[in-house]
């Protein structure tokens, strides 16, 4: 359960995000008619027959612990000018799950949107249409960042299970490149890179696929690509640091044998999948 709120023509009126359904409040939609004496005026619209009607009909279709004999004698003395009936007498009398009354300092009559958006037009048929405006926003706005976390969870999800999959690989941990290897200075900046990741340059990986189109970082793995965009950064504070380009490639070449054997055998990653 989540408490929001929404601006409904300069009036603040509180949402609680339910599974089984949102309850806006009741009490602060009354306050754009009676800032001042809000429960009165849910209590005179839950006191006319069509509100009966209404939330009654409500109840029997969302609610099988509804108490249809109590609701009967409540709807027969509705109308008439001795009946009167607050929320909560509601609830307790018929076991209403439509309403709810909360007590404290965020407390109030809440109803199912339903039943809130039917009181609204009681209100005012303009002020209806702006909940409705101002509550689909908050739904919108709701279901897109359900949505950017699904998706990031389900990218975080393929990425672990790539890094399970990539595990069983040949040469999936860069090879520590020899002495000879690392005399050598490369004046690209990429070949440090694909040195220390691959342990060859592009040039030399298109001598060897002469066959394969793109270059060596198109066929990389996903985890390979992970650990480049790091070394990326890594270099790059290499480079202010006046290092030399043998002694980046060598600390480099380190960095990809430990970050990858990090990933591939860190249970806690592989148990995220």
């Amino acid at each position: 359960m989540k408490r929001q709120t929404i601006d409904v023509k300069g009036n603040e009126v509180s949402v609680i995000i339910r599974e089984k359904g949102d309850f806006i409040s009741l009490t602060d939609i009354a306050k754009y008619k009676n800032i001042d004496a809000p429960a009165d005026i849910v209590k005179n619209w839950m006191r006319n027959r069509s509100t009966i009607d209404f939330i009654g009909l409500w109840e029997k279709l969302n609610n099988p612990d509804f108490k249809l004999v109590e609701f009967d004698r409540l709807r027969n003395e509705s109308g008439t000018n001795y009946f009167v009936l607050s929320p909560l007498k509601w609830i307790e009398t018929t076991n209403a799950a439509g309403i709810i009354s909360k007590s404290g300092k965020y407390g109030g009559t809440f109803a199912h949107k339903d039943i809130a958006f039917e009181f609204a037009s009681w209100i005012s048929p303009e002020f209806k249409l702006y909940l409705i405006w101002e509550f689909q926003r908050l739904k919108d706005d709701e279901n897109s960042r359900l949505n950017l976390e699904w998706n990031l969870q389900r990218t975080i999800s393929k990425i672990n299970y790539r890094i399970h999959t990539d595990a069983i690989k040949e040469n999936l941990i860069p090879q520590e490149l020899s002495s000879s290897r690392i005399r050598i200075i490369y004046a690209s900046e990429a070949d440090i890179l694909n040195m220390a990741m691959f342990g060859m340059t592009a040039a030399e990986w298109r001598e060897k696929n002469p066959d394969l189109e793109g270059n060596i970082r198109d066929y990389a793995s996903l985890t390979q690509l992970v650990v480049l965009s790091n070394l990326e950064s890594i270099n790059s504070m290499l480079i202010q640091q006046n290092v030399s380009q043998q002694e980046r490639l060598m600390q480099l070449n380190k960095m990809a044998i430990i970050q990858m054997k990090s990933l591939v055998e860190n249970t806690n990653i592989k148990r995220v999948r």
